[in-house]
């Protein structure tokens, strides 16, 4: 049974004991940030919950974080599935390949108050700074931005930062010109029009997780999550534009993006773990904003890995990779990880049940031709290998390697956005930052390896069992 709305979703994280409430007040300016950094870098990710910011101060509003991506188990919460690759993938193309549009209803929660023109104050809403003393202003870390494409009149969802600039005004910031919102305002530019948005903040979590993900462009996001709940989402039209949005959406920020104008945007702590130097941007000036009767605002933990968007990035890069690999290119693929550490974009760890030589190769050459700006470090290995496993993949690399054989660098590649090793000065946007190298591993074993030496797998399942008679679990 999909969700209804983020409330109904967040009763079944704290029913399944992933979700954390902290009643204790803290402060959207310096605190809340550290609290949920340090929780991503403290706890594991097998127990690390989401957070609800009970009491923030200075607001009513309360604060909810990680409900997409604290952890592996809570995005294949929010999913509906069990936590297997395989699953995900599945139910991520049938999504696609059978979308389910959305059904226009007269009414529906997210317009249950009502703020029009100089009624409008953003600054009502606890939206946290991120990076002390870094950033320049509060961000919009989760906003679900919705467009519509002038020509064809497709609607667009999609997740980009927004800083806050005024009481009815945001930057908007696209990294590159290839973004679809970007398209679409690039369309009534040409025109001298202005590119009506709505901006959605908290929502049943299948829409948070289509609107973070690639769709292709025209394809609608709300279709496809649609297609993940198993039934239609229910939208209702905006209250001063066509646009339609979430019936039972927490927040809605209506407004336009006006034509031939832009504005100094960041610096913003990127997912790489280092500061971007922003540029000239976009802003939405906002002339609506309605809401829920005492409603959640939603954020993403980003910046340094690990953080929630590292999480749901993991699985959204991934999937499409899996699937080449796999199914188009026949590979015999067990497994892959996009590495935490490298911001689930940088390093990528395939494994493998290697039938002849020639594979692991043409397993590294197939990613990248997914998803050429990514995996600058690829390395493949064996079936026997668990890929999330960080000291299982080192002791693949020291002893199934021999460099000169097994490495290979290719110069003058695609780059990892916001990738700081490109040395270019200016703004992330520079077209001079495109281009890097990559490196593929083939960490897999080319002949016949001694046994390993380590108790054989029945002994450490039966020690396992008798753990705790050892009293080994007071101290692990």
């Amino acid at each position: 049974m999909p969700y209804e709305d983020l409330r109904h979703y967040l009763r079944v994280l704290e029913e399944k004991g992933k979700l954390f409430r902290i009643s204790r007040e803290v402060d959207k300016d310096w605190e809340l940030s550290a609290v949920a950094k340090l929780v991503f870098r403290k706890i594991p990710d097998e127990r690390r919950p989401a957070l609800l910011f009970e009491k923030v101060k200075g607001f009513s509003t309360p604060v909810v974080t990680g409900v997409l991506g604290a952890s592996r188990q809570v995005y294949a919460i929010a999913l509906e599935t069990e936590l297997n690759f395989e699953e995900i993938f599945r139910r991520w193309s049938r999504a696609q390949a059978d979308p389910v549009p959305p059904v226009l209803v007269e009414s529906g929660p997210c317009q249950e108050v009502i703020l029009r023109g100089d009624e409008v104050d953003l600054f009502q809403l606890p939206v946290p700074i991120w990076t002390v003393p870094h950033d320049p202003a509060p961000y919009f870390t989760s906003p679900y931005v919705i467009g519509r494409d002038p020509e064809s009149g497709a609607r667009n969802v999609g997740t980009y930062r927004l800083q806050l600039k005024g009481k009815c005004k945001t930057g908007i910031y696209f990294g590159n010109n290839l973004q679809d919102l970007r398209r679409i305002i690039d369309k009534n530019e040409k025109q001298n029009r202005p590119t009506p948005v709505a901006v959605v903040l908290g929502t049943d979590p299948v829409i948070g997780l289509t609107s973070v993900s690639k769709v292709p462009f025209g394809l609608d996001e709300l279709a496809v999550a649609g297609g993940l709940r198993g039934e239609p989402v229910e939208v209702v039209k905006c209250k001063s534009s066509d646009l339609e949005v979430p019936a039972t959406a927490e927040i809605v920020l209506e407004g336009e993006i006006p034509p031939g104008i832009r504005e100094d945007e960041g610096p913003f702590g990127e997912y790489a773990g280092y500061m971007s130097r922003g540029g000239p941007s976009f802003v939405i000036n906002v002339k609506c904003m309605t809401t829920r009767r005492n409603p959640i605002f939603q954020a993403f933990v980003s910046q340094m890995p690990p953080s929630e968007s590292s999480c749901i990035r993991g699985f959204g890069f991934g999937v499409p990779i899996y699937k080449k690999l796999k199914y188009d290119l026949g590979l015999p693929i067990t497994d892959l990880h996009f590495k935490t550490a490298g911001g689930s974009t940088a390093y990528l760890v395939i494994s493998m049940k290697k039938e002849n030589e020639g594979q692991p190769k043409q397993a590294i050459w197939g990613a990248w031709a997914v998803l050429p700006r990514f995996a600058k470090f690829t390395v493949v290995v064996d079936d026997d290998i668990d890929v999330r496993d960080s000291f299982a993949v080192d002791w693949a690399m020291s002893f199934r390697v021999q460099p000169a054989r097994d490495i290979f660098i290719e110069p003058n590649t695609l780059s990892v956005p916001l990738d700081p090793s490109v040395p270019i000065e200016g703004p992330v946007s520079d077209e001079r930052r495109a281009l890097g190298s990559k490196i593929g591993i083939d960490a897999t074993k080319k002949h016949d390896f001694p046994p390993i030496a380590f108790p054989p797998r029945e002994h450490i399942l039966e020690v396992e069992k008798r753990w705790r008679e050892y009293g080994l679990h007071l101290i692990s």
